[in-house]
């Protein structure tokens, strides 16, 4: 099977996007996740432009690698600086980088408006940069930045360019979009072009102001380039880069060619996650492949088909890329989204009952009224148990009084008195907090630890308000969404009323109870 090489630019073009900040460590991380994912290139960064790229040259080079390369990433020389004494130059070869990506410029508008030189100076700076650095004995990539602009505006400068850097003995050229405004028929016709007066391999490095950067690499590859480059997610500058974690699926599933190994595709969804969170991004839900939301379900109908076979409504099976297929229950549903709901729990269910038909009654009546079960699905899995499977609530509210103190120039003060049933107990206490939801959260851990110890365990990970009737001000409905957590798995609950106290105490309680929900616990 062919091989199209993928190379990763997310520590640097990707680390250019507004938002992204990654230190040393982080991009070590990456970069041997990366490795491991058996990704063949990794540019690590423009040493000598910030001490973070050049320490990352220094830590990367004591680390093992399986599979990729790392390329240090940089320019051609300056204008009328011998490339000997050009410091850009002098910065890749202290790198110790095996491989040079050096960028320069196609476009004759560049030339005479940003470099401010003639056009056969910058042919002389491509072809004798790339020529140094090979004597050097370094693999070396030449990007040519602003091919296809360049291109449209002059076809036989443009061409010259990419000709010069075959001269000095570029091993590729990756051709740029670099503005991102090329369309995908556009990059056909201009590939073929290119291959008439090139005999070197060629790549695609494609942004996504258009959003045709996925588009236009896989026309490119469809053209005949051997090399993509790309970011994971999609990060970038402005738009952002070609998103390889779309790009590689493609590439195997769509072109039958390889690029990552095949064994390490049910990982893709693993990988764009672990990225997210290193770059403390919150992820796209509906991104491709590897998105929450990529193989989500939501209409009655489209539920009903994939209980009969999931290629009525998927292009292919989630778990390929490391993902997994999601039915969401809302006003949009119908007994075949309860059904697959009941199945994944576990829950016996018959959904043309007559009980199923009032659950499903319920939930899209709950909905109507502000509820978001398919982003909690812990407070929808604990409604279909309580109709269903005999459910017995782990604890009961009797009664519970917040009270708020504030004086001037002091920290507010909450405390909440609680009053529960606890199987077969009555516990009263109290517990403070800088806010009337935290009380209420430290109240209910505290009447509940002794009974059920895994509480300890249970964290408050998220807490979302969100006003759901505006025009209404403070007398509008609101839906609180809560996440938590248990170290070891993660569940959402909902809560909705025109008082936010009371909102918060529903997906609270909630939360708790989902947590306890088939924990063995002590007495």
């Amino acid at each position: 099977m062919p091989t199209v090489q993928i190379y990763d630019t997310t520590l640097r073009d990707g680390a250019q996007g507004e938002g992204i900040s990654l230190s040393v460590a982080d991009k070590i991380k990456i970069a041997l996740k990366l490795d491991e994912m058996g990704f063949h290139y990794i540019e690590g960064g423009w040493p000598g432009s910030n001490p973070k790229d050049s320490q990352f040259f220094k830590e990367i080079a004591t680390c093992t690698l399986s599979n990729a390369k790392i390329a240090a990433f940089g320019s051609t020389r300056k204008l009328g600086i011998a490339v000997e004494q050009d410091a850009n130059l002098k910065a890749i070869l202290a790198a110790g980088a095996p491989v040079a990506t050096i960028f320069g410029k196609s476009w004759d508008f560049q030339v005479t408006e940003a470099l401010k030189t003639t056009l056969a100076e910058n042919l002389a700076m491509i072809e004798q940069s790339i020529a140094y650095l090979k004597s050097k004995h370094l693999e070396v990539i030449y990007d040519a930045e602003h091919f296809f602009d360049g291109y449209k505006a002059n076809r036989d400068y443009a061409l010259a360019t990419i000709q010069a850097a075959q001269r000095g003995g570029a091993d590729l050229v990756a051709l740029c979009d670099t503005n991102g405004g090329i369309m995908a028929y556009e990059v056909q016709q201009i590939i073929a072009d290119v291959q008439t007066v090139l005999e070197i391999p060629l790549g695609i490095h494609a942004h996504n102001d258009c959003e045709m950067a996925v588009a236009n690499s896989m026309m490119a590859v469809r053209a005949g380039v051997t090399q993509v480059q790309g970011t994971i997610n999609g990060f970038g500058e402005r738009c952002g880069n070609a998103n390889l974690c779309s790009i590689i699926p493609n590439l195997a599933f769509k072109y039958q060619l390889e690029s990552i190994p095949q064994d390490k595709l049910a990982r893709l969804t693993e990988m764009s996650r672990y990225v997210n969170e290193i770059a403390n991004v919150n992820p796209n839900p509906a991104q491709p492949y590897v998105g929450n939301s990529a193989f989500a379900h939501k209409g009655g109908i489209h539920v009903n088909a994939i209980l009969k076979n999931a290629a009525t409504y998927e292009h292919l099976p989630p778990e390929q890329v490391g993902n997994r297929r999601r039915v969401l229950v809302s006003e949009l549903s119908g007994t075949a989204n309860l059904l697959y709901k009941f199945q994944e729990k576990g829950v016996g269910f018959k959904p043309q009952s007559a009980a199923g038909r009032q659950l499903l009654a319920a939930v899209k009546q709950m909905e109507n009224q502000g509820y978001q079960f398919e982003a909690a699905e812990g407070s929808l899995e604990l409604l279909m148990r309580k109709a269903f499977n005999g459910y017995t609530a782990p604890f009961a509210l009797e009664n519970m009084r917040v009270m708020i103190e504030m004086k001037n120039d002091q920290p507010i003060y909450a405390e909440a008195v609680i009053k529960l049933k606890v199987k077969d107990k009555q516990v009263h206490t109290a517990a403070g907090g800088n806010g009337p939801v935290n009380a209420m959260d430290n109240a209910l851990r505290k009447a509940l630890e002794e009974v059920y110890p895994v509480v300890k365990q249970m964290k408050l990970n998220d807490y979302k308000v969100r006003v759901l009737d505006e025009k209404s001000a403070t007398e509008a409905l609101v839906r609180v969404l809560i996440a938590t957590g248990d170290g070891r798995r993660s569940w959402n609950t909902v809560g909705v009323s025109t008082n936010i106290i009371e909102a918060s105490w529903q997906a609270l309680a909630d939360g708790m109870a989902y947590g306890l929900l088939g924990e063995e616990v002590e007495n």
